[in-house]
């Protein structure tokens, strides 16, 4: 979504920048008068992005807390399970071995699912960084572009 296109959409679809507004003066207007038009709408469409990053950023924030919440209840969920889990372990594997013995393999076993999950996870939250608006900074560069474009006719 580029900037004009926010503004349209948070203007229920009426166009508002000021180019299509003063279209037919700008062949009037003086150089003065095109200088504080261009300044006017530059500070609106940096207005603009900046409301437009704020709002890429709320949602992303409102989706981490979400997501963080629903991964601790079901780490804690899940840290249940696997206790219940390890001692029936423990107890299955004590009816052959001693029961130090089918404690130490258990350990071993959880050790290694531990380190897998580990690296995993590592990998997960480098690929989620960095937490930049990135539709946003697109944006900017397309409208800068496009006013290089203006400037140059």
């Amino acid at each position: 979504m580029t900037t004009l296109d926010f503004h349209r959409h948070r203007s229920n679809g009426h166009r508002t920048d000021t180019h299509a507004a003063h279209k037919g003066a700008d062949a009037h207007a003086s150089v003065g008068q095109l200088v504080q038009q261009a300044s006017r709408q530059l500070t609106d469409l940096v207005r603009a992005e900046m409301r437009l990053a704020q709002t890429e950023m709320t949602q992303k924030g409102k989706r981490f807390g979400t997501g963080g919440g629903m991964l601790a209840a079901a780490g804690v969920f899940g840290f249940l399970a696997l206790a219940t889990l390890v001692t029936a372990a423990v107890a299955a594997i004590a009816m052959e071995l001693p029961l130090w013995a089918s404690a130490l393999i258990i350990a071993g076993a959880l050790l290694l699912v531990t380190a897998v999950m580990a690296l995993v996870g590592r990998s997960m939250i480098r690929k989620a960084t960095p937490a930049a608006p990135r539709r946003t900074m697109a944006s900017v560069r397309t409208d800068v572009a496009e006013i290089k474009e203006r400037t140059r006719r």
